[in-house]
């Protein structure tokens, strides 16, 4: 018998691939990445040890508390997924290769101003807020496009795509939604062709609903729960952030 989170693994991928399938897709078009938020050291060892290189951190405080227990493990890379305060902006950067939740262009600039000190280039993608809740992050889909092109002008900062969090505990038609306005919000930015702006990552999809997203074209999903387990922390650990929202 397998441990848990190797078992799970399997079934994880197992069912990107039926999603895969379902809809004509080539199962090495969707990377899976693991949120570790509240996760314990010896869970993302085991998920290690079964192959799996690519983790995503939600808070900063975190990121650094664990980043230098992982540094052994030198395939992995970390991404932020999280909402990212100005503030932090320093400690993040030293440990990711990747940011999924640029949302204003007051944090494309601190994200700038640190990056251009350390002689850094940054990956990131712009979080959009598909569902309109007032309870998310994310720049209005109206407002997307023109976000990208600010952020384009920072030499310092890749724009890689875009992510979304679908629409939590809805039925899954409205979450479908979320990920096909993402969709088209992507295929309406490439239309622009803006130098230097990339737009082929489309970040979406959780445990509750990467089935949904991967057939409406998720090229990474963030699955945590699935593989680790629930949560020993409650959600509202993770969503005080909202309490500081910095601007």
């Amino acid at each position: 018998m397998g441990h848990p989170v190797e078992e799970n693994l399997k079934i994880v991928r197992q069912q990107m691939e039926l999603a895969c399938q379902a809809s004509g897709r080539k199962i090495e078009d969707v990377k899976l990445l693991l949120a570790t938020k509240t996760v314990p050291l010896d869970k993302l060892q085991m998920a290690i040890q079964a192959g799996e290189t690519l983790f995503g951190e939600n808070r900063a405080q975190e990121l650094r508390d664990k980043f230098p227990l992982m540094q052994q493990y030198n395939q992995v890379e970390w991404h932020f997924i999280g909402h990212l305060q100005t503030n932090k902006v320093k400690d993040v950067v030293k440990y990711v290769t990747f940011i999924h939740s640029v949302d204003r262009l007051k944090l494309g600039q601190a994200l700038h101003h640190q990056l251009v000190k350390e002689n850094k280039t940054m990956d990131i993608l712009v979080q959009v807020n598909t569902s309109y809740e007032e309870s998310k992050f994310g720049v209005p889909p109206e407002t997307a496009l023109e976000l990208v092109e600010q952020l384009s002008q920072f030499e310092t900062l890749n724009v890689k795509g875009l992510m979304t969090i679908g629409k939590l505990n809805a039925a899954n038609d409205e979450t479908r939604h979320c990920f096909r306005l993402l969709k088209l919000i992507q295929s309406q930015i490439r239309e622009k062709k803006i130098p230097r702006v990339e737009m082929d990552i489309l970040s979406m999809g959780m445990s509750c609903d990467f089935r949904v997203a991967i057939e409406e074209g998720a090229t990474m999903i963030r699955v945590g729960t699935s593989v680790f387990g629930q949560r020993y922390l409650p959600d509202s650990y993770y969503w005080n952030d909202n309490a500081h929202r910095d601007d």
